[in-house]
């Protein structure tokens, strides 16, 4: 069984950054894609960024296009989400998931984190 955990969320002012990690353990990490995703309260699940594994190509959301950069570590089993130029907007619990290739549907993954907290002050 996968099993991800996410962690770095916390309170940074507006035009600050944070780095989030999702670490990934039960199944081998060469084999599997992870995106990142976000939910403000009220909100739908959205799609922030993906990164494959086969060729480590990534994708981002045209609203963190440019300010977020995800990447991941084979040998320490981890993917991160540098997050700069943060704004109030980017507020939400941010999860990490697993695929075997990145789409742009929650729905298609398989496994998911508890979810780590980003509050940005205005």
């Amino acid at each position: 069984e996968v099993q991800l955990v996410e962690s770095g969320g916390g309170l940074v002012q507006a035009g600050g950054s944070l780095r989030l990690s999702c670490a990934f353990s039960g199944f081998t990490f060469d084999d599997y894609a992870i995106g990142w995703f976000r939910q403000a309260p009220g909100k739908e699940r959205e799609g922030v960024s993906c990164i494959n594994s086969i060729d480590g190509s990534t994708y981002y959301a045209d609203s963190v296009q440019g300010r977020f950069t995800t990447s991941r570590d084979n040998a320490k089993n981890t993917v991160y989400l540098q997050m700069n130029s943060l704004k109030p907007e980017d507020t939400a619990v941010y999860y990490c998931a697993s695929i075997v290739i990145c789409t742009t549907s929650p729905l298609d993954f398989d496994s998911w984190g508890p979810g780590t907290q980003v509050t940005v002050s205005s």
